[in-house]
C-alpha cells in the first residue's frame, strides 16, 4: 500500500506529535479515506522527511505521531532558475507542476511585452497561492523535500538586470548556439517568453545583459513545452538526469 507523502509548514521532530493543517488532513481523512493507525511521510522544505502515524481524527483535522527521520536528498547539483512570461488559461500551472518534478531550483513568473495576462493585487495574491500549492503537490509527488523558490511575478527588465545565473539562456527558434561545447556549471537560467514568445526587443536586451540565445532544436515549441525541453536537457547533461547509454 503507498504511504502518502505529506507537507507541512509547522516544525517537525522526531517523537513528537502535532496536528495537521486542514487542508492535509482533509486529504487524508476525506480523499484517502485514512484511519488512525496509517503511515504516512511529512517533509517541510527543511531537506529532511519524517516517517509518522496517525494518532487520531477529528472531523477536520488529523493528529500524527513522528516516529523516525530521514535525511535524504533528492536535489539536483545544479542549480535553475526558470523565468517564464505568464500564460493563459491552465498552461502556467502545468509547467509549474513538471518543472518542480524535473528540479527546479528557481521559478520567477515574468510580465513581458507579450502577456496577455492582468493581475491586480488581490488576483496576484491568489493566483501566488495556487502556484503554491501546485508546486507542493508536485513535491509531494515527486519526492522532493525541498520545494523550488516560487518568486513574485515581476517584470522582464527587473528580473533581466538582477539574475546572476552562471549560465544564462533566452530560449528562441532563431539562435544557432549549442550547449555542447560548455562546461560544467554550478547554475543555469532559462528565460522563455509566454505566447507568442519575447519581442526582438526583448531577446535583444537579453543578450546585452549577458543572455545568450539558444534554440533546442528545429521545431518551434509552445510555452509550455520549451521549459520540459530544456530543462531535461540541462538536467541530463549537468545535473542528475541520467543520459541514454
Amino acid at each position: 500500500m503507498r504511504i502518502p507523502r505529506i507537507f507541512t509548514a509547522q516544525s517537525l521532530a522526531l517523537s513528537s506529535e502535532l496536528e495537521l493543517e486542514e487542508s492535509a488532513s482533509h486529504h487524508l481523512l476525506k480523499v484517502l479515506r485514512m484511519q488512525p493507525g496509517r503511515e504516512l511521510t511529512l517533509f517541510n522544505n527543511s531537506g529532511s522527511e519524517y516517517s509518522a502515524v496517525i494518532t487520531a481524527v477529528s472531523k477536520k483535522t488529523a493528529t500524527v505521531a513522528i516516529n523516525q527521520q530521514s535525511d535524504i536528498d533528492r536535489e539536483s547539483p545544479l542549480e535553475t532558475e526558470l523565468a517564464i512570461g505568464i500564460s493563459r488559461g491552465d498552461r502556467f500551472d502545468w509547467v509549474l507542476q513538471k518543472v518542480t518534478e524535473l528540479g527546479i531550483t528557481r521559478i520567477v513568473p515574468l510580465f513581458t511585452e507579450r502577456t496577455e495576462v492582468k493581475l491586480n493585487a488581490e488576483r496576484l495574491e491568489k493566483r501566488l497561492g495556487q502556484w503554491q500549492k501546485i508546486t507542493i503537490a508536485a513535491c509531494e509527488q515527486c519526492q522532493r523535500n525541498t520545494l523550488p523558490i516560487l518568486a513574485t511575478p515581476q517584470p522582464l527588465d527587473e528580473y533581466l538586470t538582477a539574475c546572476t545565473s552562471e549560465y544564462r539562456f533566452v530560449l528562441h527558434h532563431r539562435a544557432e548556439a549549442s550547449l555542447n561545447a560548455l562546461q560544467q556549471p554550478q547554475s543555469v537560467a532559462l528565460l522563455i517568453g509566454p505566447e507568442g514568445g519575447l519581442s526582438d526587443n526583448e531577446i535583444t536586451h537579453a543578450e546585452q545583459q549577458g543572455f545568450k540565445s539558444l534554440a533546442l532544436g528545429p521545431r518551434v515549441f509552445r510555452t509550455e513545452t520549451a521549459p520540459i525541453a530544456a530543462l531535461s536537457i540541462v538536467q541530463s547533461l549537468w545535473g542528475d538526469l541520467l543520459s541514454p547509454a
